[in-house]
């Protein structure tokens, strides 16, 4: 099982040309992923993306994959017209539930920052039902972030004490609730951060998340994910902000981790995680 998680800055690249077709192309060389999770997803922001749907021309550009996109931002303009920013998961896997987490937002003034949100896609793979969460947490705000962060634990937490099965008849039939997960996304810090700790050696009851990179890769430094290639909002140069988590219980599982360093289709780079199917 292969996902892919990418900040694609709403297809613009280091050339300032928005180019979605350039995105999911450079995507599909890195791997012919069952997942892949976008964030910084535009529809109808005229500066960003042109006052167009991007989650629509994602969808087509990749008809082979289901199409899940829920926005963070959704505002309507004087004419009646959306205006939505967020997380997109696309997936070949068959879905079996959908949820949408707003994140905390605690006022920080007078820190610039907006609206955060967590898509949680299950899918179904060939070793289980599995939650795959895409994420993109406060940039600005550290008191944001650590409050997201908290409320990741949490939902983690909820899933690995509340196992349930499936009964889609009716509104109140049973969910799908998967323990074992991968959380990915742009998380806003980086290694050294405390708050990587947070999640990386979090020890609450059930099953707790791990970084994927130091299971595949411990004698190895993370692989820059921002900075390479945009030298103007990454003024500190390279850095790592980019994370799949997973699950320990499936720690054994993980076979490759890749991050395509050489692409400028957007300021972050893609990240590959490669989960083996068999027993």
């Amino acid at each position: 099982m292969r996902l892919i998680t990418w900040n694609i800055q709403w297809g613009k690249g280091c050339d300032g040309v928005v180019d979605l077709a350039r995105v999911v192309s450079v995507a599909r060389s890195l791997a012919d992923a069952d997942v892949f999770c976008f964030q910084e997803v535009s529809n109808g922001f005229a500066s960003l993306d042109g006052d167009s749907d991007q989650a629509a021309q994602l969808a087509a550009l990749l008809p082979d994959h289901q199409p899940v996109f829920r926005p963070a931002i959704e505002t309507i303009d004087s004419r009646g017209r959306f205006r939505r920013f967020g997380n997109m998961t696309l997936s070949r896997l068959p879905i079996l539930q959908i949820a949408s987490h707003l994140l905390p937002w605690p006022q920080d003034k007078p820190v610039r920052s907006m609206r955060r949100q967590a898509l949680e896609v299950s899918v179904q793979t060939a070793f289980g039902a599995l939650r795959v969460t895409n994420t993109h947490l406060e940039y600005y705000s550290a008191t944001q972030r650590e409050a997201q962060i908290e409320r990741l634990l949490d939902l983690q937490e909820e899933a690995s004490t509340s196992r349930q099965a499936a009964d889609a008849r009716e509104p109140y039939g049973k969910q799908v609730i998967a323990a074992s997960g991968i959380l990915c996304g742009d998380f806003n810090f980086d290694v050294s951060d405390p708050q990587h700790a947070l999640l990386a050696a979090s020890s609450r009851p059930g099953l707790n998340y791990r970084d994927a990179w130091t299971i595949c890769h411990p004698e190895l430094p993370h692989q820059a994910t921002c900075g390479l290639h945009d030298h103007m909002q990454w003024k500190n140069g390279a850095d790592c902000r980019d994370f799949i988590f997973v699950t320990e219980d499936l720690a054994g599982r993980v076979r490759r981790m890749e991050v395509d360093g050489e692409t400028a289709a957007s300021d972050h780079q893609p990240v590959l995680i490669e989960l083996a199917e068999g027993d």
